[in-house]
């Protein structure tokens, strides 16, 4: 069985239902962190229907509801509490509800399969479809812009970069040239390399999608991965397996996990006075970078190992500037086309 840090979900450990869906879950394959978000979502949701003294199995759509308002006036904080600026909010982000929301929804179509509930309580929106009119879902999703950096904030952000660790460098650079995701980037392994060609396979256990690809990387990379092997095989010897190694006296080269990287970032954001950075920031830069140099919908979608084009859409965000100018560009052609057979006009009959 695959396994599972039941410690992280002490009420869904306990839960006999709840466990034997969590596992099922974890075994057919899903990505761990998947398996982390979900075990979250309903260890958050079964300690509402305790609280609410509900049974799952008897649950409504009402305690759905009241669920889902409890997150939307949960007080949470935001900020950092080393710069003294945390500030309390309301309400978990409409992406967590929409995440936890997807999560339960799972667990209970799983006891509807086995027979142990008659009905989903938590609704599914439906696209509109043969003339019919779309359907809500429970939450109405709010989609945001992914943030991009301006070029004076990317140049900050880079000059931060320069002075971080060999090893912290090269994962800025292959963060940004493979458009790679936290979990992937730090799951890279030293085989997956083909320098001579500068690609990466990316292996499908390490994906979202569970699909191997593969991605490019530029001479700045190529440059400090060769001089950053040097640095490793120095610290930790020839060692083969996992890239990224720690060099703290407490995990002294063990692999670098998801969240050492994500601490890395944020680092570099306040430094760097750029608090919307983020470990995705870099895929978001590349995608968009890519859609700038005029690669198809269709050739990002496959680089950045989407199923789903509208996916690749939310990624790619052009200025007002880019789009205007890219207006103006086609406006002069389709304009001097017109003139073109217009001046027909002038030949004598």
């Amino acid at each position: 069985m695959a396994p599972i840090p039941w410690g992280k979900f002490p009420t869904v450990a306990e839960h006999q239902l709840a466990r034997r869906w969590l596992q099922f879950t974890a075994n057919i394959g899903r990505a761990p962190n998947t398996i982390d978000a979900y075990g979250r979502a309903v260890e958050d949701h079964l300690r509402f229907c305790a609280a609410e003294a509900t049974d799952p199995l008897m649950a409504r759509a009402d305690t759905v509801a009241a669920w889902i308002r409890n997150m939307l006036d949960r007080p949470r904080t935001v900020g950092h509490a080393s710069k003294g600026s945390r500030q309390a909010e309301t309400g978990l982000a409409n992406a967590t509800i929409q995440q936890r929301l997807v999560a339960v929804r799972s667990f209970y179509e799983y006891l509807v399969e086995d027979g142990l509930r008659e009905q989903n309580p938590v609704r599914r929106g439906q696209a509109g479809r043969g003339g019919r009119r779309p359907r809500q879902g429970l939450v109405r999703h709010i989609e945001q812009a992914p943030w991009i950096p301006a070029e004076e904030v990317w140049q900050r952000i880079l000059a931060v970069c320069a002075v971080e660790s060999l090893r912290n460098r090269l994962m800025v650079t292959l963060a940004y040239d493979g458009a790679l995701r936290r979990q992937e980037l730090v799951q890279l392994d030293v085989e997956d390399f083909e320098p001579a060609h500068r690609l990466i396979h990316l292996r499908a256990e390490t994906t979202k999608s569970q699909r191997a690809r593969e991605v490019a990387f530029g001479s700045t990379s190529s440059q400090l991965f060769v001089t950053y092997l040097r640095e490793r095989r120095t610290l930790f010897g020839r060692i083969d397996g996992p890239l990224f190694r720690s060099v703290s006296n407490r995990n002294y080269g063990a692999p670098l996990g998801p969240s050492s990287w994500s601490k890395i970032v944020e680092r570099i954001a306040r430094s760097a006075g750029a608090a919307r950075l983020s470990t995705h920031t870099f895929r978001h830069l590349r995608l968009t970078d890519l859609a700038r140099a005029d690669w198809t919908l269709e050739q990002i979608a496959q680089y950045a190992g989407h199923r789903d084009l509208a996916t690749t859409m939310r990624y790619i965000h052009l200025s007002g500037r880019e789009l205007a100018a890219r207006f103006h560009r086609a406006n002069t052609t389709i304009h001097a086309d017109r003139e073109r057979l217009l001046a027909s006009l002038l030949e004598e009959p």
